[in-house]
């Protein structure tokens, strides 16, 4: 398992019945968490009064409930800051695993001694963005919504990344790799962090385990001659790392490089154990 243990401004600090006890920056939140399927005893006063706690609905969905905890906050990963806030289904607007992640494809774009053109498709609010922008590479940020475009911006001025060189762009991340086929645009790297379901700025519906496979087919037609890198991630439970491995090392085969694929995990600071946060596949070129 690949362990996102570098953070300062987060932490699990417990795991019990179903949720998770987390500290962002000065703020303690208390969220639902689908793999917590154990019962043990919830001695930090934490669960007792924290600043959120989002409760899950048994007809689907949820609320929150607050305690003192702003509308909007800021944290820090390294040289990066990231604005939050609760949101619908129990979001913040970052997924603190993905860190460890950061770190791998930063290192390898630093160390490329070339400019790296880099593709983020599903990108949120930017972490992956800013991380690759961070380490040097120019970096075409691409989400269905509007709003989470703009919230990655505000991470991206926040960071001093305002002038770096990104290209922010509102669209259906399959339709746009389609254009770039036809308009013959490369990229030396992709990061690709697909929801399990989604749908995209005019309704286009998306399911993970029926469209990645085509996806990932799609942006092998934009890697350029010498690929550096390919990131896939999965918070989907039904693919294991193992068909990450197989669909990555199927359609990558051409480009010499190897692949590894991990569960990625948080640790939880009481039990000193590892949260499961889904898997990433990760490609990566056998030469800079």
């Amino acid at each position: 398992m690949w362990i996102a243990d570098k953070w300062k401004d987060y932490e699990v600090i417990d795991t019990s019945r179903g949720e998770k006890l987390e500290r962002w920056g000065d703020y303690l939140l208390v969220r639902p968490d689908p793999q917590v399927i154990w019962d043990t005893p919830r001695t930090h006063k934490g669960w007792k009064h924290p600043n959120g706690h989002y409760h899950r609905s048994k007809k689907g969905g949820g609320e929150w409930e607050f305690s003192g905890l702003p509308e909007q906050w800021t944290i820090q990963y390294k040289n990066l800051t990231f604005h939050l806030k609760p949101f619908s289904f129990k979001h913040t607007g970052l997924f603190p695993e993905q860190a460890v992640n950061w770190d791998w494809f930063s290192e390898k774009i630093r160390n490329a001694g070339r400019p790296v053109k880099v593709l983020n498709l599903f990108a949120y609010t930017g972490g992956a963005t800013l991380a690759a922008a961070g380490a040097g590479a120019s970096v075409t940020h691409v989400d269905a919504s509007k709003g989470m475009v703009a919230w990655a911006k505000e991470n991206a001025v926040s960071s001093g990344l305002k002038d770096a060189p990104i290209r922010w762009l509102v669209d259906d991340c399959v339709k746009f790799v389609e254009r770039e086929i036809r308009r013959g645009n490369t990229y030396d790297a992709i990061i690709m962090d697909p929801p399990s379901y989604g749908r995209g700025p005019k309704g286009e519906i998306w399911k993970i385990e029926d469209n990645i496979h085509h996806l990932i087919q799609l942006c092998c037609q934009i890697l350029s001659d010498r690929p550096l890198f390919f990131l896939l991630n999965s918070y989907t439970t039904g693919l294991a790392p193992a068909v990450l491995t197989y669909m990555l090392s199927v359609e990558l085969g051409k480009f010499h490089g190897k692949v590894d694929s991990q569960e990625i995990g948080l640790p939880v600071t009481r039990t000193g154990l590892v949260l499961p946060c889904g898997a990433s596949g990760r490609w990566e070129s056998e030469k800079s």
